[in-house]
């Protein structure tokens, strides 16, 4: 049985089109849906670049309060971007438990919160929306489906489909 279920979005371009699956499946089930979408600690550059402007107090106010602040933002445009897809008032949107917006490494997180929300079921896409070439299977989707506990939805991009 399907009670609860943990869409991982990378908010890409096939997106809206996951949530669609996400959102059918739990209308079907009548379960909870749980929306996550993971951000990719900065790299060494990125730091650099904001030790060069920021003194060591204002970095680390940035790192406390400043990327919470980032991280809030980007829930909040995910449930916009959901509200704009759906239509405001649709039904489908109370169907979503929660969103968090989370950083660190995408597998690991996705696992982690599908152990932590003890989800029945994963939903992901089949590639990252910055992949390229003839590769069907993206790096995050295919560890997902390597290492899962719970049974993983997977919907290939639209591009795949005609072959």
């Amino acid at each position: 049985m399907i009670r609860s279920m943990l869409y991982a979005t990378d908010l890409g371009l096939y997106a809206p089109y996951v949530l669609q699956h996400a959102l059918a499946l739990a209308r079907t089930f009548k379960a909870e849906l749980y929306v996550i979408h993971v951000v990719e600690p900065m790299g060494l550059f990125a730091e650099s670049v904001l030790q060069s402007y920021l003194d060591e107090a204002a970095l680390k106010e940035f790192h406390s309060q400043g990327l919470n602040t980032v991280m809030e933002g980007i829930e909040q445009r995910v449930l916009d971007g959901f509200r704009d897809e759906l239509g405001e008032g649709h039904q489908d949107l109370s169907l979503i438990r929660t969103v968090q917006v989370i950083q660190g490494d995408p597998s690991n997180v996705i696992l982690d919160q599908a152990q932590k929300l003890a989800v029945d079921l994963l939903i992901v896409g089949s590639h990252s929306h910055d992949s390229e070439g003839d590769t069907p299977l993206g790096r995050t989707a295919a560890k997902v489906l390597q290492l899962s506990e719970v049974p993983v939805y997977m919907v290939p991009m639209l591009q795949h489909r005609g072959r």
